[in-house]
């Protein structure tokens, strides 16, 4: 396939390093002529610099022939000239945009993206995306990391496992006999710095990160059998009152369960628009990285915290004064991943990877096959994959055991209808079934020929 991205930035360089290293032939275009230069030397991409709208410049990327665009420049108006350009000028079937304008993204406005007006395919959000993963992750406050797969009946749930964990050292082939009724499947492991799918024989220990697969009904006891317990969020402060922070407060007020959310955010001004557009949410104005805006805001009675400003360092003081200050459960927005081995360290409980959302919702709409769904997983090292089982799949009709999966990939998940089932070796695949798969990146291009379709499907 051949693809043209525009935009070198983070989620640029993360789309073109997955395409190219399943030997796509890959286009970075980008203003900035040291973005292309560090994409052409680290990967196996072409580029050209120049601006991403102009025709001349996509034609020297190769827009003439090109079977999908993807603009993720930082800009919304030039994300939506070059899809409109590679649409009119070079019939560019395949076209998608990251926008992030909250106004762009109105439902009432979604006429906008028809062919014969803004001829946009695929049009993501970051802002909804990161929202949404702040959301799960107060759902789940006892894991590191979640994602909902399946119509949101089966849970990724990432877990870190301490010395009170009461199944260490317990080999995962005996989890299963132990726990037989448990719709539970550990599918992914990391210890000192390494990700792997697990054998049935492997044992857990602690500081192991587990990523397991549970029915969405089984996740308290999927949590509660790996020494994690569970708390109700009643109580949230968000530090943070731009696109996400909004975002989330208002998915938090359209809750049918009480939750009480008061917001603090630096700037005035947004701090009264957020007041004004919200309906139960306290909004104070004031730094959040403040112990007196802090104490006002009842930081240390707060089940958990959410600091969601555009700013990583500020995002991570805020979290560690609010646990200072007596809050149980932070939650950081971190944009920079070398960041992230600070987590523990800092002792937040949590992070949102703005990168890794927007990644996955791309990558969804990229990959063969009737995916449904896709995360990334840490830095692009492995990803779980929803898709839908067709006739033409190699895997149709045939049980699990009788599947010649990669080693580093795992099925976590299968679904009949809309019934979730935990797999067993026994368990039949069935044309239009839905599968979630743990797939370590090298494993990826196998993965897509097994669940690969006809023609007719593209």
């Amino acid at each position: 396939m051949k693809v043209i991205i525009c935009g070198a930035g983070q989620v640029g360089w993360q789309i073109a390093r997955h395409l190219s290293g399943e030997k796509n032939d890959v286009t970075v275009v980008d203003s900035n002529a040291e973005l292309v230069r560090r994409a052409t030397e680290a990967l196996d991409v072409q580029g050209v610099a120049g601006f991403a709208s102009y025709p001349d410049i996509l034609e020297r990327a190769g827009a003439r022939d090109a079977d999908m665009i993807i603009a993720a420049t930082h800009s919304d108006e030039v994300n939506m000239v070059t899809c409109q350009v590679a649409h009119s000028v070079f019939g560019i079937t395949r076209k998608i945009a990251r926008l992030r304008a909250q106004s762009y993204m109105d439902a009432i406005y979604s006429d906008l993206y028809r062919r014969d007006h803004l001829p946009i395919d695929v049009v993501i959000s970051p802002e909804r995306e990161v929202a949404e993963a702040a959301l799960q992750r107060l759902a789940a406050p006892a894991t590191f990391d979640t994602e909902s797969f399946m119509n949101g009946k089966a849970q990724l749930l990432g877990i870190s496992l301490s010395e009170e964990c009461p199944v260490l050292n317990t080999p995962l082939r005996q989890l299963t006999d132990l726990f037989s009724t448990l719709r539970a499947i550990v599918v992914g492991i990391r210890r000192e710095g390494r990700l792997f799918a697990p054998e049935p024989d492997d044992q857990l220990f602690a500081d192991d990160q587990i990523y397991v697969f549970s029915h969405v009904e089984d996740v308290n006891r999927t949590l509660d059998i790996f020494g994690k317990t569970t708390k109700k969020q009643e109580r949230i402060v968000i530090i943070g009152g731009g696109n996400v922070g909004l975002a989330v407060a208002r998915a938090l007020e359209s809750r049918t369960d009480r939750i009480r959310a008061k917001m603090i955010e630096k700037n005035r001004g947004n701090a009264e628009r957020a007041a004004d557009s919200l309906e139960r949410t306290i909004v104070l104005n004031g730094d959040g990285m403040n112990m007196d805006i802090l104490a006002e805001a009842n930081i240390e009675r707060a089940d958990a915290v959410l600091a969601v400003t555009d700013d990583d360092k500020t995002n991570i003081l805020a979290a560690v004064r609010a646990k200072q200050a007596g809050c149980p459960m932070a939650i950081a927005l971190i944009n920079d991943p070398t960041l992230v081995p600070l987590m523990g360290a800092l002792d937040i409980d949590a992070y949102i990877n703005p990168r890794a959302t927007t990644v996955s919702s791309i990558l969804r709409h990229i990959r063969h096959g009737r995916v449904r769904a896709i995360y990334s997983i840490g830095d692009a090292e492995a990803e779980v994959i929803e898709a839908q089982v067709l006739s033409t799949s190699p895997i149709a009709g045939r049980p699990v055991r009788d599947i010649e999966f990669p080693e580093g990939v795992l099925m976590g998940a299968l679904m009949k209808g809309d019934k979730v089932v935990k797999p067993t070796g026994d368990t039949r695949v069935e044309e239009g079934d839905v599968i979630a798969l743990f797939c370590m990146a090298g494993d990826i291009p196998e993965v897509e020929r097994l669940l690969q379709v006809s023609i007719d499907f593209f």
